[in-house]
Order: C-alpha cells, then sequence, then structure tokens
C-alpha cells in the first residue's frame, strides 16, 4: 500500500483508500468492543486496561427547546462522508426540546428498581418477546441483581457509578425507558439540528484511554452529544430522499443494510475523534447492546 500510495495514484483510486481508511477506523472500534465481550465472558474477567477515573458528580438536567421550521439535514459536501449521510436535504421539523445530557446509571437504576423490566406497558412488542427469552433485567455488562450491581469495563470490574451515562442499552431498553419516564427518543434529524452548536471533538473519545463513559461534561447547553455513547434515535436506518448506492462493489458498504436497523449518533469513548461528524450515520439491529450505546431524552414542545 505504501508503494502504491507513493507512486502517484488516481482520484478514483484515492477515493476508494479513503473509504479504506474509514472503514478501518470502525474496525478499530469494533474491536475494542468484541474484546470486551470475550473478555466478560471469560471466569476471571481480564483486564484490557488496569486504572479507572475518578467520578465526578451527576450532571444537573435541564431541557433544550428548538423551534419548529425547515432545517437542512445530510452532509453539506465538504470533506468525506460515507454515501448514507447525503443527499443533503430539507426537512420540516416540528418544535421539539432535547434533554440536556445523557440518561445516567442513576436513573436507569430507578427504571430497574421500578419493575419496568417485568412490565409489558412500557415495551415494544418484538422487545417484550426478546426480554422474556433472554431474561434481561440491566444493561449488559452489569453484573449482580437488585440494588446491589457492578459494572464490568475494559479497566476493571467496579460498582455501578450513578453518575456515568448508562451504556450497552438495545434500542429496545432505551425506548422502555423513554416511554417510562414520559418522553421518547430524538429522531436523528432533531439529533443533527440539535448538534449544530456543538464542536464534533469536544466528547469523551478513544483518545482519553478510558474504555468507560465517565462523566466528562461539556460547558455547552447540551453536554455529551459527542463521545462517550453511542445514542440510541427512534430512525430506522433508510436512505435519505434522491439516496441512490454508489456503482460496484462499494455500492454495498450502506445500501445492503438498510431494513431492520435502527440510527445512533455522536460516537462513542471507543470512537476516534477525527472519525466521528455531525452527519455520521451509525445503524444496528434493535437487539444490539454490546456497542458502547445508550441515549438522551427526546420530547415534544
Amino acid at each position: 500500500m505504501a508503494k502504491l500510495v507513493g507512486s502517484g495514484i488516481s482520484n478514483e483510486i484515492a477515493a476508494k483508500l479513503e473509504i479504506g481508511i474509514n472503514h478501518e477506523q470502525q474496525h478499530q472500534e469494533l474491536l475494542l468492543t468484541d474484546i470486551k465481550h470475550a473478555f466478560s465472558v471469560n471466569p476471571v474477567l481480564p483486564v484490557y486496561k488496569s486504572g479507572l477515573s475518578q467520578a465526578s458528580p451527576a450532571p444537573v438536567k435541564s431541557w433544550v427547546g428548538f423551534g419548529e421550521e425547515l432545517y437542512d439535514i445530510g452532509h453539506d459536501g465538504t470533506g468525506f462522508a460515507f454515501d448514507n449521510e447525503g443527499p443533503r436535504h430539507i426537512a420540516w421539523i416540528p418544535a421539539f426540546e432535547l434533554s440536556s445530557h445523557l440518561v445516567t446509571n442513576q436513573e436507569f437504576r430507578e427504571f430497574i428498581a421500578a419493575g419496568a423490566y417485568e412490565n409489558p406497558v412500557y415495551w415494544l412488542s418484538d422487545g417484550w418477546t426478546l426480554l422474556q427469552r433472554e431474561h434481561w433485567r440491566a444493561p449488559l455488562y452489569w453484573l449482580g441483581k437488585g440494588d446491589d450491581h457492578d459494572v464490568f469495563s475494559l479497566r476493571d470490574r467496579h460498582p455501578v457509578r450513578d453518575s456515568e451515562p448508562v451504556c450497552h442499552l438495545s434500542f429496545f431498553e432505551a425506548d422502555a425507558y423513554a416511554r417510562w419516564v414520559g418522553a421518547r427518543l430524538p429522531t436523528e434529524q432533531e439529533w443533527e439540528v440539535a448538534s449544530a452548536s456543538v464542536n464534533p471533538q469536544e466528547g469523551e473519545f478513544l483518545e482519553s484511554r478510558t474504555f468507560h463513559p465517565g462523566t466528562t461534561l461539556s460547558k455547552a447547553p447540551l453536554a455529551q452529544m459527542f463521545g462517550s455513547v453511542w445514542q440510541w434515535t427512534s430512525s430506522a436506518y433508510l436512505g435519505y430522499p434522491g439516496y441512490q448506492p454508489v456503482p460496484g462493489a462499494l455500492g454495498e458498504y450502506n445500501g445492503k443494510f438498510m431494513c431492520n436497523q435502527f440510527v445512533l449518533r455522536g460516537g462513542s469513548v471507543a470512537t476516534p475523534a477525527n472519525h466521528i461528524r455531525r452527519t455520521y450515520r451509525n445503524f444496528f439491529p434493535p437487539d444490539a447492546r454490546w456497542q458502547f450505546s445508550g441515549l438522551r431524552l427526546a420530547r415534544w414542545v
């Protein structure tokens, strides 16, 4: 590859190499999530990197509002982006509010303590069926029962810290929690609009070497928009208006997965900081929870 690049390459090959490099960054993130899962089923719970940062106080939450209007959605055409981030288009979005912070472990503990995992009222039908089959009663990597939970991380096993963002939730769990508190998950368009005033590199990413979401907060009205945990949205993973997969094999890279998946936004502690963008669309099936995935609440105004 070094010889090829050094010899001078065409624009066509350069474009393919750029996609390949960005794809490799995705693999680097997935390697960490796979290592964590493999370690979690090892009886001795191996440590990937020892030591854990001190917990910060729980954030004081508020609601941040956005007016009803037409918004531009999707990549603006400058710099690299995957084909699923475009075409850029206009979307009418009703007035909405987003929570200023991610949902915390303490808040999710209350959901568990209230017996919400045993109450079908809050769950989508497929989620409830999955819950009964898999016997989920807490997020993935939470160990113990009742109020006495530890969490397994790439750094150690430690008591669940109330102030940290809840992590390793499926879409079904995120959606059920939002219903339980009388809110909802944001659409991916709402999330993108809300993130416009936030620096995408301001967050807890792979470079922090924490490998576990902490309570590092930005000074912006909307904290933790980027990094920490991928944020589930209520949006099905579909092509934007006018979307066409690129010709050839690369057209299978994103377009082939536009079925039975939901969009996540924002990146996580396993994402390289220079990999994320406001328009970046991650996607997973609704039962997936081995990814560093959490949630932020939304509500209609």
